[in-house]
C-alpha cells in the first residue's frame, strides 16, 4: 500500500473509531432509567391497619434503603378509589434489584427481626387482604423520581396519580412519545405542573397503559395548574397534532396523601 493511501484509510478508520467511541460516551451519559413496582394494598378495617403500616415504615423501608433503593412512596387515598387501597412506590435501579429482593430480605437479619410481627400475621389477623403489583419502566425524559419540595419538611402535599389506557400498544407508545419527544413533559415543567414520576406498564392490568404521578400543595393549587396548563399555547398546539389523536381511551385519576413515613 503506498503511503498516500496509509495515511488516508488510517484516519478514517481513526475518526470512525471515534465517533464510535463518542456515540458509545453520549449513551453511557444518559441516566439510566428506573423500574418502578406500585403495590396497591387491599387493607383491612380499623385498626387493623396498623401492622401493614408498621412493616412499611420500620421493615421493609429501611431494609430497602440499606440496598439502595429510595425512595419508597408510601400513600392513602383522599379520593377516586377504595379508600381501604394503600399505594406504595418502590423505585429499582435495574431489574436485578427487583428480582433479588426477596432473597436478599430472607438474609437481613434486622429486615427479618423488625418485619416479624408482619411476616407471623395468622389466617385470622392478616396484616392486608390482598395486594397488587404493577411494574412501569421511567420514560426517558424522566429517568428518576422527583422528589417535592415539600417532603423534606413533611409538608402538605397532595399527589394525584392519572393512569392512562389506549385501545392498542400502537396508540400507547404514541402517547408516551407525545409525553417525551412531542414535548409534553416540558410543558408540565414550564406550567409548574410538577411531576413525581412517569412510567410506562410493562406488567399489570388493563395495559395497554402509561401511569405517572404529580404532586400540589393542596386542591386549589392543583386546580389552577391544570387550567394554566390547558391554557397554555404550547398544549394547545400539541394537542391539536393529528399524530398524537386518539392516543389515550380511558383516564383514571387518584387523589392521595403521604404517609407520615413516606419518603416521597
Amino acid at each position: 500500500m503506498k503511503r498516500r493511501e496509509f495515511l488516508r484509510t488510517s484516519s478514517i478508520a481513526g475518526g470512525a473509531a471515534l465517533a464510535s467511541l463518542a456515540g458509545a460516551e453520549g449513551l453511557a451519559q444518559e441516566p439510566p432509567r428506573e423500574f418502578y413496582e406500585l403495590r396497591t394494598y387491599e387493607m383491612p378495617t380499623g385498626a387493623r391497619k396498623a401492622p401493614l403500616n408498621d412493616y412499611l415504615e420500620k421493615a421493609f423501608i429501611p431494609a430497602a434503603n440499606r440496598l439502595g433503593i429510595k425512595p419508597v412512596g408510601v400513600f392513602t387515598v383522599v379520593s377516586g378509589s377504595n379508600a381501604l387501597n394503600l399505594f406504595v412506590l418502590v423505585p429499582y435501579p435495574s431489574l436485578d434489584q427487583l428480582v433479588s429482593m426477596p432473597a436478599r430480605l430472607a438474609s437481613d437479619a434486622d429486615y427479618q427481626k423488625a418485619a416479624a410481627p408482619y411476616l407471623s400475621a395468622s389466617i385470622d389477623t392478616p396484616a392486608y387482604t390482598r395486594f397488587e403489583s404493577t411494574l412501569l419502566h421511567a420514560f426517558r425524559h424522566v429517568p428518576r423520581v422527583r422528589i417535592p419540595a415539600e417532603t423534606p419538611g413533611s409538608r402538605p402535599r397532595l399527589f394525584e396519580l392519572r393512569i392512562y389506557e389506549s385501545h392498542s400498544e400502537a396508540a400507547a407508545l404514541k402517547k408516551i412519545e407525545m409525553f417525551n419527544e412531542g414535548g409534553e413533559i416540558g410543558i408540565f415543567d414550564r406550567v409548574g405542573l410538577r411531576s413525581v414520576f412517569f412510567g410506562q406498564t410493562l406488567v399489570g392490568r388493563r395495559q395497554p397503559n402509561l401511569v405517572y404521578m404529580t404532586v400540589h400543595q393542596d386542591m386549589v393549587a392543583r386546580e389552577k395548574t391544570w387550567e394554566d396548563f390547558r391554557n397554555s399555547p404550547d398544549w394547545k398546539a400539541l394537542s391539536s397534532n393529528p399524530a398524537y389523536a386518539n392516543t389515550v381511551s380511558a383516564t383514571t385519576v387518584v387523589f392521595l396523601r403521604p404517609a407520615a413515613y413516606s419518603q416521597i
